[in-house]
């Protein structure tokens, strides 16, 4: 644990004594003041986050974790475990959603296996950082140990730091593994406590009859682990999943390399809300990419009191969400490098009288 303590001490709120001058340069710009709106608060946060009044935004990377999960066996999900796999190599194939945006985005894409039931051959753009051949079944106890989440979580943040040392400057999570709604749904009602009524949804689509089943399994799981879930950190291994725990990790790593990144949707989430449970500062440098169409994530925001940049009732995961909202990001921090100035261009500014 001493490494995660490290990891932790590394995480340094955003500076926000840069924010006067990051204000200041927003209101010289060519525009009336605050007329980009959303675009002028991700500006802010990006140069805040980055500790650079003159941001870089050039190269772009999404990690997609993918792992399997042992409370699929208990029936809460409309596809059968093996579709992890499958999914796997059509991303490797270049044929799933997420390549299609990070193609259309100019954003490098890695999949990582992080649990996943399956052992894959050697494939460009696969990394091999497998913990376990899946989780165990968390409705019956631990999903991991706290052993195996300390390496899943220590993995996610050797990644982001690689990633800040090959040069990249944003950084986003998604993620792949059948049944995976479900302990997000578990470690979101024990992380934040809410009722798991309210922020329990249909995932790949489940009727009414299995949607109820889902949450009395989530009830149990949570009621077999209690007496675990002492700490954030055991609570995200009771009830997490590898590919969570990398997020989680992925996010830390990132926040204490200063390097901004972009959490998906529902279930790269849960694997935020974690790391903000460990380490509060690692907030500072947190874009939430959309609003999921899955129930309890609004319910999520509105508790964190956090704003995600898109509204577009996505619920596919795999990191479309960042893809998408990354490309925002980029565009309002070319705003705030690239537009002219008041002062710079000669261009006078709103009259504070009325004529006489």
């Amino acid at each position: 644990m001493q490494k995660l303590q490290e990891l932790l001490g590394r995480v340094r709120p955003a500076d926000l004594s840069l924010g006067q001058a990051a204000q200041a340069h927003l209101d010289d710009l060519t525009k009336p003041r605050g007329s980009l709106g959303r675009l002028e608060e991700i500006a802010m946060k990006y140069v805040l986050a980055t500790d650079c009044t003159k941001p870089l935004l050039k190269k772009k990377k999404i990690c997609c974790f993918a792992a399997d999960h042992g409370v699929a066996i208990e029936g809460v999900s409309a596809y059968p475990p093996e579709v992890t796999p499958q999914m796997v190599y059509n991303m490797l194939g270049g044929g799933a959603a997420i390549n299609v945006l990070t193609r259309h985005a100019g954003i490098d894409l890695d999949v990582v296996d992080m649990g996943v039931n399956h052992e894959f051959p050697d494939i460009p753009g696969l990394v091999k950082k497998k913990v376990r051949p899946g989780s165990s079944n968390m409705a019956s106890g631990p999903a991991m140990s706290e052993g195996d989440t300390l390496q899943a979580l220590l993995t996610g943040a050797e990644l982001a730091a690689e990633a800040h040392g090959a040069g990249y400057h944003l950084l986003g999570t998604g993620e792949m593994g059948i049944a995976n709604t479900t302990p997000a749904t578990a470690l979101y009602s024990v992380l934040l406590d809410l009722p798991v009524e309210t922020i329990t949804g249909r995932g790949t689509g489940i009727d009414d009859r299995r949607l109820e089943h889902k949450k009395t399994i989530i009830r149990r799981s949570i009621a077999v682990n209690a007496q675990r879930c002492t700490t954030p950190f055991s609570i995200l291994a009771a009830l997490g999943g590898y590919e969570i725990a990398a997020i989680t990790g992925f996010i830390l790593g990132a926040a204490a390399c200063r390097v901004p990144v972009v959490a998906d949707g529902f279930i790269s989430s849960a694997g935020a809300v974690a790391a903000v449970r460990l380490c509060p500062a690692a907030g500072d440098y947190i874009f939430f990419s959309h609003l999921s169409n899955e129930p309890g994530h609004r319910v999520v925001m509105e508790k964190l009191s956090a704003r995600p940049i898109l509204d577009l009732d996505l619920r596919l995961g795999e990191g479309t969400g960042a893809a998408l909202s990354m490309q925002i990001i980029e565009a309002a921090v070319k705003v705030y490098n690239e537009m002219a100035t008041f002062s710079s261009a000669g261009v006078s500014e709103k009259s504070g009288t009325l004529p006489s």
